[in-house]
């Protein structure tokens, strides 16, 4: 039998869930290494994905609890937006993704794990990033710890 080791996984099953709002909890705190939060701007901010489908999965989120873009201000948007687009440049030259995918999930019918507040995931790929093990086993293996790939990315934005 073939065993996956996924050490991190245990902390996320045994640790206290917040009733509260995650992407409203985590910027009001004054720990953003801890956080993974790479980013912070007048209107959003950048925070890594704990539980990547790749390494540099990152997540653009507005500092204000909103579900749909439609409740974004042009302010708002215009700096959400302006951070996906340097966030792509930062993760190609970073990590030499080939490509992405970017992808807004609004409401729990399209998918959305924490729908209550609107972002932006975005996806570093590379060619032949994908193998037969998610395929198969309905698991992805991820080839970096999310701590070096935050000290990787932090201040690159």
């Amino acid at each position: 039998m073939k065993q996956l080791w996924a050490p991190w996984r245990m902390e996320y099953i045994l640790k206290e869930k917040s009733d509260g709002c995650i992407l409203c909890e985590k910027p009001e705190q004054d720990n953003d290494e801890a956080n993974h939060i790479l980013y912070r701007g007048d209107q959003n901010y950048i925070i890594m994905n704990s539980y990547p489908y790749n390494p540099g999965h990152l997540m653009i989120v507005p500092y204000r609890h909103i579900v749909s873009l439609e409740e974004m201000t042009d302010a708002e948007r215009r700096e959400h937006f302006d951070i996906v687009s340097r966030s792509l440049k930062t993760l190609r030259k970073l990590l030499n993704a080939e490509g992405f995918n970017v992808g807004i999930n609004i409401g729990k019918t399209a998918g959305a794990g924490i729908e209550g507040h609107i972002h932006t995931h975005i996806v570093p790929r590379w060619h032949g990033d994908t193998n037969f093990t998610a395929v198969i086993a309905d698991t992805r293996v991820i080839p970096e710890a999310l701590a070096e790939t935050y000290h990787k990315l932090k201040g690159k934005f």
